[in-house]
């Protein structure tokens, strides 16, 4: 394939190299006149293993060179990459007048171009980016429109510093978000050699995706450093214990919790989290991070108190209150927290959930419910039906398996707010998912 690829920083000239030794024809194009005459002497502009050496080869094979004029990158090629910068504002927003500039010019130099051209945005940018920016910009400057005369893809990238040209031979996933599937087809072409997920998806998930992972991984240096911090405290050696936490793949590292829904509650996770913040406290140490984990949580019930709030009735059936499916333990339930908060405020209720029986709870948990919170268990009922033709507003608490087909089963009129994603109907009208 032809292909411009415009800014030649990091991600441009990593991209624009290894597209070259895929054997590729490649356009690098900025607008610093020093890039595109290092490239075209064959010299990398940036400093990054191996890329030097590709660059070299790629410019000497005629595959690879670099120009600062948009029209003749564009004239010349089929797919254009965007690969500037977005930076910071003062404020944190990101600043896209570089994205904006390079989307004006391409789109003059499209009005010019009869032939379809794919335009492939490789710069992080938040969601709604694409939709708020990208598209209108290229659909004014062109006078052409997206989806018909004009290919629109995000496509972010996952690549290191340090290990950027390995990086993009061995990617842990390709993310294609599409406006039309005929420009994410030309992507599935393009890196189709690469062993690794290909996913087709809607630009504005996309867009999200690249800032869930960053996020995740700066979490994760966080929690580790903050796990460190107590455990060199405690004389314990904070390395070795994250080595054995990341040998556990089934639940620590792994897809295990990482599902958006409710909050979480239960008679560990709570309790674990209050006991190591107080040691760290005892011991005068800062853990920003861990000390937002149950304020954070905390949030999640208030947003789930919000949507019930919203929905201006006040017979609400809460379907599942136990801390999770499959077990009768409300101890810490966060279910039980929007019970009492909706109690408190004059609503009335009905509560059903096959493992919360009177007749059942024994031990602990029958303590619980009878000296802690007696006022809910008068609102138990047996059946699902009962709360079903009661209430206004249903509630499904948990994931238990006899909610599965709760859109089907409610009547007409009745609104579902769900925590625990028992339904793939997307949010809106009479179902509305607490994170989808």
């Amino acid at each position: 394939m032809k292909i411009s690829v415009f800014g030649l920083g990091y991600v441009g000239a990593v991209s624009a190299g290894c597209l070259a030794a895929d054997g590729h024809f490649v356009i690098g194009v900025d607008p610093n006149e020093t890039k595109v005459d290092l490239i075209n002497t064959g010299v990398s502009p940036i400093i990054e293993n191996d890329i030097g050496t590709s660059i070299a080869s790629e410019v000497r094979s005629g595959r690879l060179r670099a120009t600062s004029s948009v029209n003749h990158a564009v004239q010349d090629s089929e797919i254009s990459l965007i690969c500037v910068g977005t930076p910071s504002q003062l404020n944190g927003n990101l600043d896209l007048s570089f994205v904006r500039r390079v989307c004006e010019e391409i789109g003059e130099a499209l009005r010019e171009k009869g032939a379809y051209h794919v335009v492939v945005v490789r710069s992080t940018m938040l969601p709604g980016s694409m939709r708020s920016v990208v598209i209108p910009t290229l659909e004014a400057s062109s006078g052409k429109t997206v989806g018909e005369d004009i290919g629109v893809c995000i496509n972010p990238e996952f690549l290191r510093e340090g290990t950027a040209v390995w990086d993009y031979y061995n990617p842990p996933k390709t993310v294609i978000g599409e406006v039309d599937a005929a420009s994410g087809q030309v992507l599935i072409d393009l890196y189709g050699h690469l062993n690794a997920p290909m996913i087709r998806t809607s630009i504005d998930i996309a867009e999200m995706v690249k800032y869930a992972d960053n996020n995740w991984h700066a979490l994760k240096v966080a929690f580790a450093n903050e796990i460190g911090t107590i455990s060199k405290a405690v004389g314990v050696d904070g390395r070795e214990v994250m080595s054995i936490f990341c040998q556990d793949t089934k639940l620590n590292l792994s897809s295990y919790y990482m599902k958006p829904g409710f909050a979480f509650g239960g008679s560990c996770l709570p309790k674990d989290v209050r006991a190591l913040t107080y040691k760290a406290r005892s011991l005068d140490l800062e853990v920003p991070l861990l000390n937002s984990i149950l304020p954070s949580n905390r949030c999640q019930v208030e947003r789930a108190i919000e949507m019930i709030i919203a929905q201006r009735s006040r017979k609400v059936g809460i379907l599942g209150f136990a801390f999770k499916s499959g077990t009768d333990d409300l101890r810490e339930s966060p279910v039980v927290d929007v019970i009492e908060y909706l109690l408190g405020k004059g609503y009335d209720l009905r509560l059903y959930d096959e493992n919360v029986s009177m007749a059942a709870l024994t031990g602990a948990n029958r303590d619980y419910i009878l000296n802690h919170i007696p006022h809910i268990s008068r609102l138990m009922v047996s059946d699902m039906e009962e709360v079903l033709q009661f209430a206004e507003t249903l509630v499904v608490g948990n994931g238990s398996p006899e909610f599965d087909n709760i859109t089907s089963l409610a009547h007409a009129g009745q609104v579902i707010i769900d925590f625990a994603r028992v339904s793939s109907r997307p949010s809106g009208g009479n179902y509305q998912g607490i994170c989808w």
